[in-house]
C-alpha cells in the first residue's frame, strides 16, 4: 500500500483510482443488487406457484373422491393449463385420463398417458406410461403395447423394471407366447416385484406343462 505524507496526496490517490475504478465499482454494485433481488423473486414465485397447484390438486382430489367427474375434469385441465411448468400438471394429468376411463373414454384416456409418458424419463413418465400400456391389454392392442414398452431405456428405468417385465409378460400371455411369459415373469421376480399375483401367473404357466410331462 503506499504511503503518503499529506492529506491532499491521500484526496488526490483516492480521486485517481475513483476515476479509474469508479464506474466498474457501481456497476458491479448494481448489478450484485439486481442478481440478489431477481434470485430473491424467482424463488419467491416458485413458492408460490407449488403453493397454488397444490391448493389447486388437492381440490381436484376432493372433487373426484365426491364423484364430480365434470367438475373435477375440468379442475384437471386447469391446472395442467395454469401451472404446467409443475409436477402438478403430470400429476392432474394422471387423474384426467383415469376420469376418461372411468368414463368410457378410453381414446381420449390413451392420448393424456401417451402426452405424458413422452416427456422424460422421470418417475411420473414411467407410471403414465405402465398405465398406457395396461390400457393397451385391456383393449387388445398387444402388439402396440410390446412397442411402448421396447422403447424403454433399460437405464432410466431400474425403479420400474419389475412393472415392465410383469407387464410384457401378460402380453406374451395375452398374445399365446407362453415361453417369453415365463421368462418375463421370472424376470420380474428376480428384479423385486411385490405383485401378489406373480407367483400364481408363474405357476400358471408351468401347469399344463407338468400335465403334459405326466401324460
Amino acid at each position: 500500500m503506499a504511503i503518503y505524507d499529506t492529506e491532499e496526496e491521500q484526496v488526490e490517490a483516492l480521486k485517481k483510482w475513483w476515476k479509474e475504478n469508479g464506474v466498474s465499482t457501481i456497476v458491479g454494485l448494481v448489478v450484485g443488487i439486481a442478481l440478489i433481488l431477481g434470485w430473491n423473486y424467482w424463488r419467491d414465485y416458485k413458492k408460490d406457484q407449488a403453493a397454488r397447484a397444490s391448493a389447486l390438486y388437492d381440490q381436484l382430489l376432493s372433487t373426484a373422491d365426491a364423484g364430480k367427474k365434470e367438475s373435477a375434469e375440468k379442475l384437471a385441465q386447469r391446472t395442467q393449463e395454469e401451472f404446467g411448468k409443475t409436477e402438478y400438471a403430470s400429476y392432474s394429468g394422471l387423474m384426467e385420463a383415469k376420469l376418461k376411463v372411468q368414463q368410457g373414454d378410453l381414446a381420449a384416456a390413451k392420448q393424456i398417458l401417451e402426452k405424458l409418458a413422452a416427456k422424460s424419463d422421470d418417475e411420473l413418465s414411467h407410471i403414465a406410461r405402465i398405465r398406457l400400456v395396461r390400457l393397451m391389454l385391456a383393449t387388445g392392442e398387444y402388439e402396440q403395447g410390446l412397442q411402448v414398452i421396447n422403447k424403454v431405456d433399460p437405464a432410466a428405468s431400474s425403479g420400474f423394471s419389475a412393472n415392465y417385465d410383469e407387464l410384457l409378460g401378460d402380453l406374451y400371455v395375452a398374445l399365446d407366447r407362453r415361453d417369453e411369459a415365463r421368462t418375463s415373469y421370472q424376470n420380474a421376480l428376480r428384479n423385486g416385484s411385490q405383485s401378489p399375483l406373480l407367483q400364481f401367473k408363474i405357476d400358471d404357466l408351468t401347469a399344463p406343462e407338468i400335465v403334459q410331462t405326466q401324460k
